[in-house]
């Protein structure tokens, strides 16, 4: 498996970075893991606009799938070639209302299932492609999921928005690379079931064995080097800082 980072930064994308997006890559097949504030501009550096293969949205907060309301124009409106078929799109319950509410003038109520085929996410294991996922809720205030991607005996599992979280540590057990959040700061926020810290995410995959751990979703307002000092206290894998454009092989 490949993965590319398309875009980490955290609730509001930054001077550097779009919000949070993430290629998987594997036997020619392509899927993202959601599309945040200004994914879909940085993701045509990666693939062709109509190049995905299917799209995994691990919650309904903005900065992690407000440019599928952009990619919904992409695919409806396309003048060459005619409009394209549906992609399988997986998200929380509700995810085609939310993003029907929010373009506000889909040419009907229907419109968004056109080129967007919904399927509802709950814990589970199932097949994407050539990947076989494991999907478990996790701490957040709205329905958020952590997702465990399989291919060719690796794993990588994305934690999505969350606070500490028994089910994350079960989907993340042993994994080969662990895109973990850290977006808030240890000794400084103080709010449970919403985000982890660096020490958090670190002592998450001390607790679970993962062989790599990347911090991601650290927004603007968080120094991401005390993130990273914080995670490698307690973590003594590698741990690095997720980043626009990098890629991890796995």
């Amino acid at each position: 498996m490949k993965l590319t980072v398309v875009g980490c930064s955290g609730s509001f994308p930054s001077a550097e970075s779009a919000c949070s997006s993430y290629l998987v890559e594997a036997d020619g097949f392509l899927l993202l893991l959601d599309m945040g504030n200004g994914a879909l501009g940085e993701l045509q550096r990666h693939c062709g606009l109509y190049d995905l293969d299917a799209i995994f949205l691990s919650h309904l907060h903005a900065d992690h799938c407000i440019d599928m309301l952009a990619y919904f124009v992409a695919r409806y409106y396309r003048h060459e070639g005619g409009r394209c078929a549906p992609i399988p799109v997986y998200g929380p319950e509700g995810t085609e209302q939310r993003l029907t509410t929010a373009y506000a003038d889909t040419p009907s109520a229907s419109s968004m299932s056109e080129v967007f085929e919904f399927h509802t996410v709950k814990p589970s294991t199932f097949e994407i492609g050539p990947f076989t996922v494991h999907t478990d809720r996790v701490r957040h205030p709205v329905e958020s999921y952590a997702i465990r991607i399989e291919h060719g005996g690796r794993s990588l599992t994305y934690s999505g928005d969350t606070g500490v979280s028994g089910a994350l540590d079960e989907l993340a057990r042993d994994t080969d690379l662990f895109l973990c959040e850290a977006a808030f700061t240890h000794g400084k926020e103080r709010i449970p079931d919403l985000h982890l810290n660096g020490r958090e995410a670190g002592e998450t995959a001390a607790r679970v064995s993962a062989r790599r751990l990347v911090l991601t979703h650290i927004p603007p307002w968080t120094d991401p080097e005390v993130n990273l000092r914080d995670a490698r206290e307690v973590f003594t894998g590698p741990v690095h800082l997720a980043a626009p454009r990098q890629t991890y092989e796995i």
